[in-house]
């Protein structure tokens, strides 16, 4: 993963729940552009759909991951279901909730949950979509075709990430 989209993971059941948070915040460059001041429209900054969906993705991803030691190259093979019914701008917080609903050799099925708190707002938090997804163990499932041999999934920024939120790696990673 070269660019991260979760800031901290908060909650991790093994093989079952992990939960992510992100923060939006006006210093992230695609925020600027993002439905920019037109005539006598003011910028709307919004954090984009497919970055959501890819914050999904990277807290799943983890929880697939992490159910086998971070052994296989996890990659996203499908995006099942995506539905997102409200904006995140900046000041505002994502909620990841990525469930297994399917675990085995050959890869994964997760259920996600996306929820929006707002900093300063009357507190908790609400639902704003749900994200479900496939994800393929690579190296088992693409027969013939090299890949390196180390694991290029999950990168030095990734294994950060992990300390920094207290998630146990295993040894040698």
């Amino acid at each position: 993963m070269r660019w991260m989209w979760i800031d901290r993971i908060i909650e991790l059941t093994p093989r079952q729940r992990l939960v992510a948070v992100k923060n939006v915040s006006m210093a992230e460059e695609h925020l600027h552009d993002h439905f920019g001041a037109r005539g006598d429209r003011g910028a709307m900054p919004v954090m984009p759909a497919c970055l959501i969906i890819e914050g999904m993705a990277q807290s799943a991803g983890i929880l697939v991951g992490h159910a086998g030691g971070f052994a296989e190259k996890v990659i996203l093979a499908k995006v099942s279901r995506a539905e997102l019914h409200e904006d995140a701008v900046p000041g505002q917080t994502l909620r990841y909730t990525a469930t297994v609903q399917n675990l085995d050799a050959a890869g994964a099925a997760t259920a996600g949950v996306v929820e929006l708190m707002d900093s300063g707002g009357p507190g908790g938090a609400r639902v704003i979509g749900a994200i479900d997804l496939m994800f393929s163990h690579v190296d088992k499932n693409m027969a013939g075709t090299e890949f390196p041999e180390h694991n290029f999934v999950f990168s030095e920024t990734f294994k950060t990430l992990l300390r920094t939120s207290g998630v146990e790696m295993p040894e040698g990673m």
